[in-house]
Parts: C-alpha cells; sequence; structure tokens
C-alpha cells in the first residue's frame, strides 16, 4: 500500500469529533459504542455506516451433540481476544440436556488454561480491574447468581492499572432472575472483556428465553445450535439480529 493512502489519526474523542466537523467526510465507517455512533450520527448529519455495539447471545437447544466441540467454540467466542471483539458472546442460554451433559464443566476447564504467557488472555483497554469488579459483584448480587468459575485479577505482571488483567469469568443467573426487570439491565450490560453470563433453561420454556433475547437493546450477532430444524426456525423466526449462525 502507498504510504500516502493510509493517515492514522490518534486522539481523544473530543479532537477526533473536531476533525471530523472541519474535514466534513462523505461517508464514516464507524465501530464502536452505540453512544458514540448516535452522537456522530447528528453531528456528520447522517454520512456515517456503524458496525454497533453488542450484547451477543447463544442459545443450546435441547438436542446434545459434540459437546466437547462446541464447549472449544463457546470458550473462543467468548474469551478470544480477552472477549474484546464486538462479536463476543455474552450470554449463553444452555438447555439442561447441554448442563447434563457437563457443558459448564468443559467451558471451566478450557477458560482455566487461559493466560497472558501464551497471549490467550491480554489486557483489557476499555475496563480496568476496579470496574470489571465491581460489574461482578453487581451480577453477583443478582438473586441465585453464583460464580462458575474466574473472577480474580490476573498476577505476576506488569499491566498498567489503567488497563485490566482479569481470569476469563462466567456468572451464573437462574432465567427467572434474569427476567427481572429489577435486575435485567445489570445482567444484560455488555463488558468488554473476558466475561460472559450464563443461564439454564429446559422444555416449556423457550419463550422466556425468547423474551429475553427481545428485550436486549442491541442484536449483533447470534447463535443457535441445534440439528432439530423446528427449533432453529422457532428462534430465527421470532428474534432480529445481525450476523447469525445457526446449526
Amino acid at each position: 500500500m502507498p504510504a500516502a493512502d493510509l493517515d492514522l489519526f490518534n486522539a481523544e474523542g473530543a479532537a477526533t469529533e473536531r476533525l471530523l466537523r472541519k474535514a466534513s467526510p462523505r461517508l464514516l465507517q464507524f465501530t464502536g459504542s452505540s453512544t458514540v455512533a448516535n452522537h456522530l450520527t447528528q453531528v456528520l448529519n447522517g454520512k456515517i455506516r456503524i458496525e454497533d455495539a453488542g450484547f451477543d447471545w447463544k442459545i443450546l437447544g435441547p438436542d446434545v451433540r459434540d459437546v466437547d466441540y462446541v464447549a472449544w467454540v463457546s470458550d473462543q467466542d467468548a474469551y478470544a481476544c480477552s472477549g474484546q471483539k464486538c462479536s463476543a458472546q455474552s450470554i449463553l442460554f444452555a438447555h439442561e440436556n447441554w448442563v447434563n451433559a457437563g457443558i459448564f464443566d468443559k467451558l471451566k476447564s478450557l477458560a482455566q488454561r487461559r493466560k497472558l504467557e501464551d497471549l490467550t488472555l491480554g489486557p483489557i483497554l476499555s475496563w480496568n480491574n476496579e470496574k470489571i469488579q465491581k460489574h461482578l459483584e453487581a451480577v453477583l448480587a443478582i438473586p441465585g447468581a453464583k460464580l462458575l468459575f474466574g473472577g480474580k485479577p490476573l498476577t505476576g505482571h506488569s499491566i498498567p492499572s489503567v488497563y485490566g488483567a482479569f481470569q476469563a469469568t462466567a456468572v451464573h443467573v437462574p432465567l427467572k432472575s434474569l427476567l427481572d426487570p429489577n435486575h435485567f439491565k445489570v445482567a444484560t450490560t455488555e463488558l468488554f472483556g473476558p466475561f460472559q453470563v450464563v443461564t439454564t433453561w429446559k422444555d416449556g420454556e423457550l419463550d422466556q428465553v425468547i423474551e429475553a433475547l427481545e428485550r436486549m437493546d442491541h442484536h449483533l450477532t447470534a447463535a443457535v445450535v441445534s440439528n432439530d430444524a423446528q427449533f432453529l426456525n422457532n428462534v430465527l423466526s421470532r428474534t432480529v439480529n445481525g450476523t447469525t449462525y445457526a446449526g
């Protein structure tokens, strides 16, 4: 690429906004928070394309298969890049058949292998440990919530305290508590780091799962794990998402 084809500009948000106002670009491709995206839409009079934020979900359907592989993919979806990707898995709805097959134990085993030394964990750029710990405690305060694994800052490193360095973490929140309006916002707050909420559902509770999905604000990425065509059609026809993985 010729050197003149790309300009890199490193600055705080206010300075970048001044540059955009002065340059008046024909079109801005933006990736970031929905709050900033809404602001820039007004600043640029709509001349913007947005990759929005997302509290991204995955449903494990009633039919269980390839448990080791699904656990590995779910670990990657939640914790690769230390969870710092827009498509990161934020919440996992596991049917009780998957729980009985040991999916949570396998996720724990995979997550506990992650470490700074091999870069399977890394610095968290937008959440420091204090902020992560505060959010973790808020989620654990939801009735019935429990820590499945993780939950502690990493040690033995030189990462500046302005950044986060945290274990791959999962908190189980009962479906009933998740749906409670008093707790839903906390449980579905996106932590841009190695953190996910998991919950369990059973036959007869799919409508409640769908209710939870549709009450979330942002629908960037979704996944439905099932080989049951009727189940897939039921979920996909009743939800609105961006990139969707099914099968």
